[in-house]
């Protein structure tokens, strides 16, 4: 078997993966309302923008996908993931003049509430003369920046969240963001910081109900995710301009799959983070070699992810710019 022929049966089995567990996975609920709130939101930001240029569209995901172990859930497998790295670059996307499809986890970190304590509802608010309720003074500028600056972004219809929790949810949504985002061309961005499982029960095989301990121990095969990014790059939307993460334990090894996730997957850039010092530093790697960003307090520059969405900005601006040539 010659080359071409090698890559066109890969390619045909990797499509036949995806097709079976898109096939097989649950409808996802109220997708109509799903997919015209997407059409919509692009649609609204396809147009011109107020400089004059075309608009520019991110799609941020953010967060981790659980793997359900049963179909009436009870029990999963989950991905770790804050969130804090989707939240934080989608509040610098939108600065730098960016509508953003926030594409989160629930129960994770959202935009703008990086100030806000652990548990906003119990330790932001104070009974005064009952039944009053007003916010904490040590509290009360946080609390009014995050409410103003999301209300402003989603009021002029430049932000747009959209929760998911499992890996049946995220991917199906994905998919349902990334087609219609292919009409704004270059204009696209996908950045794609959510925790993706590897590992999944396939529906069709899952149990029903809750697994009974009483039955022993768990013995349990997962088959593995289907590689979603080749054809996100491919068809899906394949003039976007698409970053992809990579998280290791082992710095050793991280640079080394972050240049075969480049080449795979043909992405325009892999951020690679290694747990320990994620909040602290990444490395860009791209075709044209790697590019440290780090966090520097000293400078007035609080997170990486700052200095992050500048180059990634400018970066994207360059995508445009060869696009039209």
């Amino acid at each position: 078997m010659d080359l071409g022929n090698k890559l066109e049966g890969t390619r045909a089995t990797i499509e036949t993966e995806i097709e079976s567990f898109f096939s097989s996975a649950p409808p996802l609920n109220n997708s109509l309302d799903f997919s015209e709130q997407v059409d919509k939101f692009i649609r609204r930001n396809s147009v011109a923008s107020g400089n004059g240029g075309p608009s520019r569209v991110v799609c941020v995901t953010s967060g981790g996908t659980t793997v359900p172990l049963e179909q009436r859930c009870v029990r999963y497998i989950d991905n770790f993931s804050s969130g804090h790295r989707g939240a934080a670059s989608t509040e610098y996307f939108l600065k730098a003049g960016y509508a953003v499809i926030f594409l989160y986890r629930r129960g994770t970190c959202q935009p703008y509430c990086s100030s806000l304590p652990d548990d906003p509802l119990l330790e932001c608010f104070e009974l005064t003369d009952e039944p009053n309720i007003q916010v904490r003074q040590e509290h009360s500028e946080a609390v009014k920046r995050a409410i103003s600056e999301n209300h402003a972004a989603v009021v002029e219809g430049l932000l747009l969240k959209l929760p998911f929790t499992t890996i049946f949810e995220y991917l199906q949504m994905l998919r349902m963001i990334a087609i219609p985002m292919s009409n704004l061309g270059p204009n696209a961005i996908f950045y794609l910081a959510a925790a993706v499982s590897d590992f999944y029960v396939p529906w069709q095989s899952m149990a029903e109900h809750k697994i009974q301990s009483a039955s022993g121990p768990l013995n349990m095969q997962l088959a593995q995710v289907p590689k979603m990014l080749s054809v996100l790059r491919r068809d899906w939307a394949p003039m976007a301009f698409c970053i992809s993460f990579k998280l290791e334990t082992d710095s050793k090894i991280l640079l080394e799959k972050a240049g075969v996730a480049l080449k795979k997957y043909k992405m325009n850039m892999v951020v690679a983070n290694e747990l320990s010092s994620r909040k602290e530093e990444v490395v860009i790697v791209t075709s044209d070699g790697q590019i440290p960003v780090r966090r520097n307090k000293a400078a007035g520059v609080d997170d990486v992810e700052n200095p992050l969405i500048q180059l990634i900005v400018e970066r994207h601006s360059a995508h445009i710019e060869s696009s039209n040539l």
